[in-house]
């Protein structure tokens, strides 16, 4: 089985931020941006029908065990944001996904960020090391195997 990993398949998302995600002085707060990664993860779900109902509709959890943000500019409230989530290959059983969270508003690149999913039975909650043969063969149908 040989992966495309020339293939670059993403998602963005456009958004305001809201007043919940601010601290006191206007600023998001650091950890809001993991909950802007996963809005950028829903929407590359829903452009490339690859939703976490699909997973768990298999039997699979596909938990978090790895995330990574790099701080590289400030957000404020009510600025407009712009989330790109983009689906990195892996020969493992892994969904990895790189982010990117640019400030419209001020004309930046304020985070960007990098998560890695593993699959896990929904029922005994057992890690599972091979790729799913419903997730091979959406990786064969969206052209990342080559």
């Amino acid at each position: 089985m040989a992966f495309n990993f020339n293939l670059e398949m993403k998602a963005e998302i456009i958004q305001h931020t809201k007043f919940s995600e601010a601290d006191p002085m206007g600023v998001i707060w650091h950890g809001t941006y993991l909950r802007y990664f996963e809005d950028g993860r829903e929407a590359f779900g829903r452009l490339h029908s690859l939703n976490y109902l699909d997973f768990f509709e298999h039997g699979f959890f596909v938990p978090i065990v790895k995330s990574e943000i790099n701080h590289k500019g400030m957000v404020q409230y009510g600025d407009e944001i712009k989330i790109t989530a983009t689906l990195i290959p892996s020969r493992a059983a892994k969904i990895i996904f790189e982010y990117e969270v640019y400030n419209l508003t001020q004309d930046y690149v304020a985070a960007s960020g990098k998560t890695v999913q593993v699959f896990m039975h929904a029922e005994s909650k057992e890690l599972y090391l091979n790729i799913p043969e419903f997730h091979l063969k959406w990786l064969e149908s969206n052209n990342c195997l080559a």
